[in-house]
């Protein structure tokens, strides 16, 4: 009860102050009218880390999201896609056979154990890879939190968190303590819905476990008794720099409540000149927010955007068992999506999916460690630019559209890039620019005896080099055009990570 009064109190003190001179009010013109922290813009490739109960089963049909391990389970499916009933009954056989049928979903948290976990090692290969940021999975869609919240032990009537039950750890609070101590950035993913929270009236569709709001004193309980009072805890006791909010589609952003409490986050926040906000705040995707977010897409092309693609190495952002060699990105592949994405402006927000003892797979630390490689050499071509007038140079020929579904299940960059269709149009050059600076960025080493750049003017004061290479760089002016000369470099000229080549052009002009 006395907890049910301070947090009604809370609630009324927090309403009051949103109205009492605050600069930020509960409205998207006035949340909107705050510039995200410059260094987001600058940041340009982050780790994001899928872990809870879900990485003990660890499995899903080839292609699909293994962190739905629970909802595909028990979850309704009526009205679904043929594609997710058949997941869901996949995953139903799966756990009848493995674990038996009388076994919950709840019943994974004694072997949720990470007795290998160590955080420090995890942010040394953060580190080594040059990410940016980190952000962990506090809490997913089925309410386990990473850190020991009391609510959502009583919402759920048992231990339903980290400290209270498993690994008994703070997970959040040791990899935040670990990932600053690398001097890299943290943040925490929240999901604003939690599917069986049993604070959701089961009687709105007694015929399933899944559990949605039916009227508004119902649908206040869970915000105002789990979702705010958790929001407010993780932002004052971690100060996460990076809030990915998630969940949020299937209801507008007045049920959530969700303007209040960024209203609350950007003028109390311990750390409000730093923290950064994604768009996913009921319905309001691409609309309003700090940054906006692609997933298993392209990302966007609108320069005046900012934006994050996020994805993970695999198929699946949780750790996926059924997945094999084949499912994972080439080294080459995720090179090439960094480039892309920060040539067009975008955060390239890469997922790893650590194993339920807490390990990160090792082919998901090899992926970052050659990024990082790649990186060592090439840094200064993706951190802290900005997109250039044309984020690449394209060929003659047919320019190809690709869906969302081509990007998660394909190789469109690759076609787009070394691997095209007959007659169609490739990018010869990526570009980003940094003060007078413009990189070049050619996948793979240029065909021919020169390369060149289209409307691109130089003058006598401008220099051409190739990042990571020794060998003097010849090259000349052809009108608006610069024509770099390739036939004197041989291949003990080269950098070693041969993915992409940078030739780093200064004092161009305009």
């Amino acid at each position: 009860m006395k907890k049910l009064v301070s947090i009604t109190l809370s609630s009324l003190l927090l309403s009051a102050s949103l109205y009492a001179g605050d600069r930020y009010e509960p409205t998207w013109e006035s949340l909107d009218s705050r510039e995200t922290p410059e260094w987001f813009r600058d940041a340009k490739f982050g780790i994001f880390i899928h872990w809870g109960l879900y990485s003990v089963p660890a499995w899903a049909p080839r292609g699909t999201y293994s962190e739905w391990y629970w909802h595909a389970k028990d979850g309704d499916q009526t009205g679904k896609h043929q594609a997710a009933v058949g997941r869901a009954a996949a995953i139903n056989e799966f756990h009848d056979r493995v674990y038996g049928p009388d076994f919950e979903y709840s019943d994974f948290r004694p072997m949720f154990n990470c007795e290998m976990f160590e955080p420090e090692e995890w942010a040394k290969v953060f580190k080594q890879s040059h990410a940016k940021y980190v952000v962990l999975t506090a809490k997913h869609h089925d309410g386990y939190c990473l850190w020991p919240s009391e609510e959502a032990s009583e919402s759920f009537g048992m231990a339903w968190n980290s400290v209270d039950s498993g690994p008994k750890r703070d997970l959040v609070g040791d990899l935040t303590q670990a990932v600053r101590d690398e001097d890299i950035k943290m943040g925490l993913y929240y999901s604003i819905w939690d599917w069986f929270n049993p604070y959701w009236p089961e009687e709105d569709q007694p015929t399933t476990k899944q559990k949605r709001p039916g009227n508004d004193v119902t649908r206040k309980k869970y915000i105002h008794e789990v979702m705010y009072p958790q929001f407010k805890e993780i932002v004052d006791d971690y100060q996460p720099a990076v809030i990915f909010s998630d969940g949020d589609w299937w209801m507008d952003d007045e049920k959530w409540e969700t303007k209040p409490l960024l209203a609350w986050l950007f003028n109390n926040a311990p750390n409000k000149d730093e923290v950064v906000i994604n768009d996913r705040w009921g319905k309001v995707r691409g609309e309003h927010g700090g940054y906006f977010t692609t997933e298993y897409g392209s990302g966007f092309e609108d320069p005046s955007i900012l934006w994050e693609e996020n994805r993970g190495i695999g198929k699946s952002f949780g750790y996926n068992r059924e997945e094999t060699y084949d499912d994972y990105n080439s080294e080459q592949l995720l090179i090439f999506m960094l480039v892309d994405i920060v040539s067009r402006g975008g955060n390239f927000l890469l997922d790893i999916g650590p194993t339920a003892d807490g390990r990160i797979p090792v082919i998901m630390e090899t992926r970052l460690r050659e990024m990082g490689a790649w990186l060592d050499v090439n840094a200064e071509a993706i951190f802290e630019t900005r997109r250039w007038k044309r984020d690449c140079q394209w060929s003659e020929g047919e320019m190809k559209e690709y869906t969302k579904h081509d990007h998660h299940h394909g190789n469109p960059i690759f076609e787009m890039t070394i691997n095209p269709a007959p007659g169609q149009a490739v990018k010869q050059v990526y570009f980003t620019s940094k003060e007078d600076s413009v990189y070049a960025i050619t996948p793979g080493w240029p065909e021919g005896d020169e390369l060149i750049l289209r409307d691109l003017k130089v003058g006598s004061a401008s220099e051409v080099t190739l990042l990571g290479s020794e060998k003097e760089v010849s090259w000349s002016a052809d009108d608006d055009d610069l024509r770099i000369s390739l036939k004197d470099f041989s291949i003990n000229d080269l950098p070693q990570v041969g993915q992409m080549y940078v030739f780093k052009i200064t004092k161009v002009e305009g």
